[in-house]
């Protein structure tokens, strides 16, 4: 017993040694990112070098601090929109910038608005007379579509070039879903609104393919548009529409092939890059890859913060999936938006309003959560303009049916009005395992949904019909605020995504334009001409996300509200399932005789902890004391 408790000491040293070094590793980590500021003091002339490793996204997500622990230098950025635009527009004017770099190289692309908005602004750093430079190892669509804008375009000799388009095949699990079992209950409103379609059919159904054929083209067109504006000289469709003969002919060398159609101006490394940019905006006198003089695009940024002279226009973004709860930034969460949108509302500096979406939709509860809060602004009569980003589709388009006037860009994706649930049930894989239901109910619900008997014919009833019900509300809304008839939008509805052109033709938008107009008109509407207003995004700065501190006894998790039949579906058949896993567990832990009420199980309140997490497994490991 000595030797068994001498190493027990043993392990729990070695075990509080780790603790203490995680610790300090912790606090270190913790210590230098929120130290990390930009160093405004250091710009100098140079060129503005936007090495953009990462997408460029309407709202960076919050940063997740275990990628501190990770050392890795490839970690994906989010840059947002406004901020690289700003720092492009102020390039144009800042006497110490000579030039504007582009290294796309890492660069993980953006939307086709987004990118436009970026590509607008290096056209006014050219009309400034400011030479732009681009480089990369290896070019597509997103990376081009910036590059174009480039007075050179460099590629590495190694590198390649393609360009693929939108589109695409994606993954349908309805043959695997029937292998396993599984039953995908599938509720929805919409002949279109394929985003089922993946667990109720093997492939894409025609009326899907219609929609992202008339979508695809659309895009397809604007993109090579955009790209010969910026670069007439490009010789690029018949390469995107033949690349194996092009390939094939060049033998393979995508140098050749980017030379001979105009689409790059030179071939040449990084390092021979760097050199060109430092013959023309001078030398670096310390050692560094591009050996250049070279402005920190971080530095840049914190110098050239957003305008606030004037009265102010507040902005609320929304933008990512929509879902309840205040989450984010980076997702649309209802409650952290509509606590902002209600700020905006008592404070009386807001003049107007602009809500910028870029979202693919989500919860419709959640996105009613937001549309009601800004039908409180209008009830002040605060004008509120919509400026659609890249998408704003479904749950988007519902919130931008609050507005007063709605602006999007002929890329815009939007439309999609239509509604679905799907729910899984597995009495089929249970079956095959000998695992039946039975009981007595007490109404036609009791115990639903019964994921091992099956849903009820009852309660599909109800989710289907819940589910019209709320199409009929989408429908609804729309029709009051763009004054048409419920049947007129179901025409243009029915889960139909369309491209910003056409749904400005349809009715659905009002007029083309991105954030500076929207501005402009919220401004218009408020009585402000211009120069008298600014915009005041209402929004926190990205925090980091605490991923380790849900198992803190000081931090406490909140559950999620249930929103409606199908959030109380959802809720039960995670509770059923929990209750069914610690039923088989009883199996292998009970090893006495047990008084066991099993029945009773269903009216206890859930457990207050699902799980284990990392300081539940710590303090049980400290807690536990030396062999006696």
């Amino acid at each position: 017993m000595q030797f068994a408790r001498g190493a027990w000491k043993f392990l729990v040293a070695i075990k509080d040694g780790l603790v203490l070094i995680a610790m300090l590793l912790f606090f270190a980590a913790l210590y230098a990112a929120l130290s990390a500021r930009p160093n405004v003091a250091a710009i100098s002339d140079g060129a503005l070098l936007l090495d953009l490793k990462g997408a460029i996204v309407e709202q960076p997500a919050q940063q997740d601090i275990s990628a501190l622990f990770s050392n890795n230098p490839n970690t994906i950025r989010q840059y947002r929109l406004r901020d690289v635009v700003r720092a492009i527009d102020a390039a144009a004017t800042d006497d110490r910038v000579k030039a504007v770099v582009l290294d796309l190289s890492a660069f993980m692309g953006g939307g086709q608005t987004s990118l436009s908005a970026v590509g607008a602004a290096l056209n006014r750093v050219k009309k400034a007379e400011k030479p732009i430079y681009a480089f990369a190892s290896f070019y597509s669509d997103d990376s081009y579509q910036l590059a174009s804008h480039a007075d050179e375009i460099w590629m590495d000799p190694m590198g390649g070039l393609v360009f693929a388009g939108p589109g695409g095949n994606q993954l349908y699990f309805k043959n695997l879903i029937d292998q396993l079992g599984v039953t995908a209950h599938i509720y929805r409103v919409g002949t279109y609104k394929s985003a089922v379609e993946p667990y109720m059919r093997a492939d894409q159904s025609a009326e899907s393919k219609e929609a992202a054929r008339a979508l695809y083209a659309v895009l397809w067109e604007s993109w090579v548009e955009k790209v010969k504006a910026a670069r007439p000289q490009a010789i690029v469709t018949p390469y995107a529409e033949d690349p194996a003969r092009f390939i094939q002919a060049a033998g393979g060398d995508y140098s050749k092939i980017a030379t001979e159609q105009k689409l790059v101006d030179k071939i040449g490394d990084r390092v021979a890059f760097g050199r060109f940019v430092a013959s023309e905006v001078g030398v670096d006198s310390t050692p560094s890859p591009d050996s250049f003089k070279s402005i920190s695009y971080d530095n840049f940024v914190a110098a050239n913060p957003p305008a606030s002279n004037g009265e102010a226009v507040g902005v609320i973004t929304v933008a990512g999936e929509i879902v309840s709860g205040k989450a984010g930034p980076g997702i649309a969460a209802s409650g952290r938006i509509a606590e902002q949108i209600y700020k905006a509302l008592e404070a009386d500096n807001i003049k107007a309003l602009v809500v910028r979406v870029n979202s693919p939709g989500g919860s419709a509860f959640a996105s009613e959560e937001i549309r009601l809060a800004l039908a409180d602004i209008k009830k002040a009569e605060i004008p509120i303009v919509i400026s659609m980003g890249d998408v704003a589709a479904s749950g988007g388009y519902w919130i931008a049916a609050a507005g007063d006037h709605i602006m999007a860009e002929p890329d815009t994706i939007t439309g999609s009005i239509g509604v679905f649930a799907v729910l899984p049930s597995f009495e089929k894989a249970l079956r095959k395992w000998g695992v039946n239901a039975d009981g007595v109910q007490t109404t036609p619900l009791s115990g639903e949904p019964d994921f091992v008997g099956g849903f009820s014919e009852d309660l599909s009833t109800v989710l289907q019909s819940g589910v019209e019900h709320s199409y009929d509300d989408f429908l609804g809304l729309v029709a009051k605020a763009r004054g048409k008839t419920n049947a007129e939008v179901d025409t243009i509805g029915q889960g139909r995504v369309w491209d910003g052109g056409t749904a400005r033709q349809l009715g659905l938008v009002d007029s083309f334009g991105g954030m500076k107009e929207a501005l402009a008109e919220a401004a218009k509407r408020a009585g402000l001409e211009d120069g008298e207003y600014h915009a005041q995004y209402l929004e926190a700065a990205p925090t980091f996300k605490w991923l380790p501190t849900g198992g803190l006894p000081f931090i406490q998790s909140e559950a999620t509200p249930v929103n409606g039949m199908v959030g109380w579906v959802a809720r039960q058949q995670k509770a059923v399932f929990a209750d069914a896993l610690h039923t088989a567990q009883g199996l292998l832990i009970r090893e006495d005789v047990q008084a066991l009420c099993l029945e009773c199980g269903t009216i206890q309140p859930p457990s207050a902890k699902a799980g284990w997490n990392w300081f539940d497994l710590l303090k049980s490991y400290s807690d536990s004391s030396a062999p006696r």
